[in-house]
């Protein structure tokens, strides 16, 4: 067990990126020093983080310790997520078919777009006057 405490997983989507430590535990989920209702206020974001835990029916096995910084909230709960499931396969390699058929093991991509000059946000113009 000593050496599984060395490993840290990490998640990251867009700004957001979550180093994130399991033990076995009876299921608390500490992120940045708070409870995980309290550091995430909707509940999108709370069933996100649990969701590995939940499709491995593990919930109750781990206790979860997470830093996450940078993004908003949403990236911050699939950085997490993200995490959390790269924890868990490393833990439980025949597990690895399940997390990535539920598209847990992807790291989403998608950033948001530069700002171009000329522009007024990434894509959009500014109107266009005829006369």
């Amino acid at each position: 067990m000593e050496e599984e405490r060395q490993f840290i997983a990490v998640g990251r989507r867009k700004e957001a990126v979550a180093r994130v430590i399991l033990s076995s535990g009876s299921g608390n989920i500490i992120i940045n020093g708070r409870p995980l209702d309290d550091y995430f206020k909707t509940v999108n974001a709370q069933l996100r983080v649990v969701e590995p835990l939940k499709v491995l029916q593990m919930l109750e096995r781990y206790d979860v310790r997470a830093n996450v910084r940078g993004g908003g909230s949403s990236g911050q709960a699939d950085a997490v997520c993200l995490g959390v499931a790269r924890y868990l396969e490393h833990l439980h390699p025949d597990k690895r078919t399940l997390l990535k058929k539920e598209g847990l093991l992807r790291r989403d991509p998608r950033v948001k777009e530069r700002k171009k000059y000329g522009r007024k946000r990434a894509r959009k113009r500014f109107q266009f006057s005829k006369r």
